[in-house]
């Protein structure tokens, strides 16, 4: 077996760089979460504009995804990752500008630099993590991810309130950290293992067919249920600091300390068990988890509250984010995993863009109770999707 599985081993040199490149990238996005809606807010936009800031984030990195992950299989998963994380860095400085529309170019930017750094990092761990154990890695892989929850968003809450601090020192600090992140995916380049894809092409289609045929049909089941799990996220993520300051709920940064903790160690944890679990329990729980918990937020009134109802979202997603991921990468062909696991994290933020514009809508029109109750609604899909598919769950 080739030294760099290390005999079915996940913490390889190469495994251990994506997910410290991955962190640093989480963290600059973390660091944003909840300090572009107050800061929207801040320029005078209403929920809507916070919405269309998002959103902004997610078509950019929709749009781009196909070109992306046709440079991902022919030429270098590390190098797109690099030019996606400096990339990053550079249009964050445009939030620097005091204006939403400033913003909202600067945050479309983004998610080109996003899309070439989440295609190239799930190509990357799809190549590195041992077949029987990719719901593991998985888990490990978002942990890290995640973990930058603990810290960042309150990090994040405290630089803005701070005197000398403010919403530019946080866009600084966010740079500084993406641009780590660029110099770790460097480094990764020296030491990631060959893709299956790497160097192949397909003679009998033209390059500009192969870009623009970014729906692999291998992977639409995986990208359909991410999509449904994963919309709700900026209702628990962004739109949660603004429902927080309605409800007059003081020291908010400890909601994000708890949500990070939970993903911390839930999808590691999590994502072995649901190896344990297979496909059908451990999605039929993630769905329902996140059901229940926006289901219940509306009925939240203090801190308390809205952590019960973060964690139980955030234990969801760990649970059905692993497993999901793991039924992505089993269904990826190896000779164009680049392309195919592009059209998987089209998902992501496809999801998250929907999800912020859909809550946007609903918050401007009804107010934030009625987003959580309309989002448990949309997440209960998920239950008709996985009904459809029992019998290939396995």
């Amino acid at each position: 077996m080739p030294s760099h599985r290390n005999a079915g081993g996940i913490w390889t040199p190469a495994f251990t760089l994506l997910c410290t490149a991955e962190f640093l990238c989480y963290a600059q996005h973390f660091l944003l979460q909840p300090t572009l809606p107050l800061y929207i807010t801040h320029l005078g936009g209403s929920p809507l504009i916070v919405g269309l800031v998002i959103a902004a984030f997610g078509v950019t990195s929709v749009i781009s995804r196909p070109i992306i992950g046709y440079w991902v299989d022919r030429w270098s998963a590390p190098g797109m990752m690099t030019l996606g994380m400096f990339g990053q860095g550079l249009s964050i400085l445009f939030c620097l500008v005091p204006f939403n529309a400033a913003v909202i170019f600067s945050n479309a930017l983004r998610g080109i630099g996003w899309s070439s750094m989440a295609a190239s990092g799930y190509t990357l761990l799809a190549t590195a993590a041992p077949p029987q154990r990719r719901g593991e890695a998985s888990g490990y892989f978002g942990g890290v991810q995640s973990s930058a929850t603990i810290i960042f968003p309150a990090i994040a809450l405290w630089i803005i309130e701070s005197r000398g601090g403010g919403f530019q020192a946080v866009f600084l600090l966010a740079t500084a950290f993406v641009f780590a992140g660029g110099g770790v995916a460097w480094a990764l380049s020296r030491v990631a293992p060959p893709s299956a894809s790497e160097n192949k092409v397909n003679a009998g289609e033209p390059w500009w067919r192969e870009i623009l045929n970014v729906v692999d049909r291998h992977i639409l089941f995986a990208a359909s249920l991410i999509l449904i799990l994963n919309m709700s996220l900026p209702c628990f993520s962004s739109f949660v600091v603004l429902y927080a300051r309605e409800l007059g709920v003081g020291a908010f940064g400890w909601y994000y300390v708890a949500m990070g903790v939970t993903s911390a160690l839930g999808r590691p944890l999590l994502g072995r068990f649901s190896d344990k679990l297979g496909a059908r329990n451990s999605l039929l729980i993630a769905f329902a988890l996140e059901t229940a918990a926006l289901l219940t937020m509306p009925f939240a009134q203090n801190l308390a509250g809205l952590i019960i109802g973060g964690a139980l979202w955030y234990t969801g997603a760990a649970i059905g984010g692993a497993r999901i991921m793991a039924l992505a990468m089993e269904s990826a062909p190896a000779h164009r995993r680049g392309r195919a696991m592009a059209s998987y994290s089209t998902a992501l933020p496809l999801s998250n863009g929907a999800g912020a514009l859909i809550s946007g809508i609903v918050v401007d029109l009804a107010g934030y109770r009625w987003m959580y109750a309309l989002a448990g609604l949309l997440c209960a899909v998920g239950f008709i999707l996985i009904r459809d598919q029992w019998s290939n769950l396995k």
